[in-house]
């Protein structure tokens, strides 16, 4: 016995060193043990299931639903990643996250679509009035001249940084965002004052404040508003812009629709190559299109600026007068016999079998629309836009590249027109060398578009393959060159 006079190993002594809790309920279970008693034999293993159901008891909690359990762990999660991140306000940083999707109103919700409409009419007449009008652009100039740094380089007005900045500060708000560090440095190149000249700068503020207002001008058109214009909504734009260009003031409204679609067509067949039928407002600004069509606003424009403008009312009036000419038949089509006369007639049969295998026809013949993708395809070779199109009529077998067996199937039909022509056939060989050395191809028997373009040589190479003229032409480049120089030399010189 211990000290105590506890027989060691009984319940007394077992309950005084268990933990309080387990003690007070074996206590209650059994009832108090007097100090040194001893249970009797038939109750020694009572106590011991009793605390075992305890112990199981609180192992084992009431079962809780998959929703509860969920809701729990969110619970906790939320509040040890709040205080994780130092916040212990109980917001979280998902609720700062500006939104920045909006759901496009559907066709039936008409009141939305109306309110989404008077809002971005609103927003783009407050862009409009934060750009500078004439009067602004006037005083601007003024100002330049006025704080020009001497002395001048020629007729040439300069101006200093200084002055750059004094100008600034009274030109009012709506200028300073043109008078920038960048801005003066990117202009800044070899004046050994550490000038600029005043009209680039002023140039630069017209072509800024011009390309705000044709991209508001456009975004008036843009009827989804998301950026980008449809056919219709370019054709929109183009029919109300014609009464403001001078150069068309001689076109009859009857032909307007025609001269909007040879247009338009542009457009689309440079900016869109995928054909998707819509181009971005950003993609429109970007090209030089915009810039050749408002050019036609110059009443002086020369004769021969005319007639290399796609969108001069010479050029409209010419690819469609072609396109009459072509269609004998007078059914507003072509078949593939009329197209055959194109250009010098000498385009192959087969060429032309892939031009209406390819393209859009409607019972075997092609419309104006389709024809003018043509036109714009064999007219801008040089272009990757038109070297993509010729390429899918090349690609005869859809692979993406062309090989051996594609170059001489287009050649062959050159052969043949040689045959017609009284001339002595080339060896394909020596042409399908000569190819392969221009374009220099990765892969070294197969020609991709993407080789084609890096070459620089594809017109050279689509010229061979399906237009006899344009085969003859580079035959006799070297001859043709010397001809030239013969023409252009000073008659003096000889």
């Amino acid at each position: 016995m211990g000290e105590s006079g506890r027989v060691p190993g009984s319940p007394a002594s077992t309950v005084a060193v268990m933990e309080p809790e387990v003690a007070g309920c074996l206590a209650t279970e059994q009832g108090a043990l007097e100090p040194g008693a001893l249970p009797g034999a038939g109750s020694g293993m009572d106590w011991k299931q009793s605390l075992r159901r305890r112990l199981e008891g609180a192992e084992r909690p009431a079962k809780r639903s998959d929703q509860e359990l969920k809701d729990e762990e969110m619970e906790l999660f939320t509040k040890f990643y709040t205080e994780w991140k130092g916040n212990r306000s109980g917001s979280t940083s998902s609720q700062n996250i500006p939104r920045f999707y909006y759901r496009l109103p559907g066709e039936d919700e008409i009141l939305l679509q109306k309110l989404r409409e008077e809002s971005r009419a609103v927003f783009l007449q407050r862009k409009s009035r934060e750009l500078l009008d004439n009067e602004e652009l006037q005083n601007l100039w003024f100002l330049l001249d006025k704080h020009q740094t001497l002395p001048m380089v020629g007729d040439e007005a300069m101006i200093n940084y200084e002055s750059f900045l004094k100008v600034r500060d009274k030109a009012g708000p709506k200028c300073k965002q043109f008078f920038a560090a960048t801005v003066f440095a990117k202009l800044l190149h070899n004046d050994a004052y550490g000038r600029i000249p005043i009209m680039q700068f002023f140039n630069y503020v017209m072509r800024k404040v011009w390309l705000h207002q044709t991209r508001i001008g456009l975004s008036l058109y843009d009827v989804a508003g998301q950026g980008y214009l449809r056919e219709s909504d370019l054709e929109n734009y183009i029919l109300e812009l014609i009464p403001t260009l001078p150069q068309l003031d001689g076109l009859e409204k009857s032909f307007y629709s025609f001269y909007v679609c040879t247009a338009v067509r542009k457009f689309f067949f440079f900016l869109d190559p995928l054909r998707t039928g819509k181009i971005k407002i950003q993609d429109i600004l970007a090209c030089s299109f915009l810039d050749d069509l408002l050019e036609l606003r110059d009443e002086e424009l020369s004769k021969e600026s005319q007639e290399s403008n796609w969108f001069s009312a010479p050029s409209a009036l010419r690819v469609y007068g072609q396109y009459l000419n072509l269609d004998k038949d007078h059914n507003g089509m072509l078949s593939k016999e009329e197209l055959s006369r194109y250009g010098t007639g000498t385009l192959t049969n087969v060429f032309l079998d892939r031009v209406f295998q390819e393209c859009l026809t409607y019972d075997g013949e092609m419309d104006y629309k389709t024809y003018l993708d043509f036109v714009l395809a064999l007219e801008n070779r040089k272009e990757p836009a038109a070297l993509q199109y010729i390429f899918k009529l090349l690609d005869i077998e859809n692979k993406g590249h062309l090989n051996v067996f594609s170059l001489n199937y287009f050649f062959r039909a050159i052969q043949e027109q040689m045959k017609v022509h009284s001339q002595e056939p080339v060896s394909f060989q020596d042409v399908k060398d000569e190819i392969f050395d221009m374009v220099k191809p990765k892969d070294p028997f197969k020609i991709t578009l993407q080789d084609l373009i890096q070459s620089g040589q594809g017109d050279t190479v689509s010229s061979i393959l399906m237009d006899l003229t344009g085969f003859w032409s580079y035959e006799n480049r070297e001859v043709l060159v010397a001809n030239d120089n013969d023409t252009t030399a000073d008659p003096e010189d000889s």
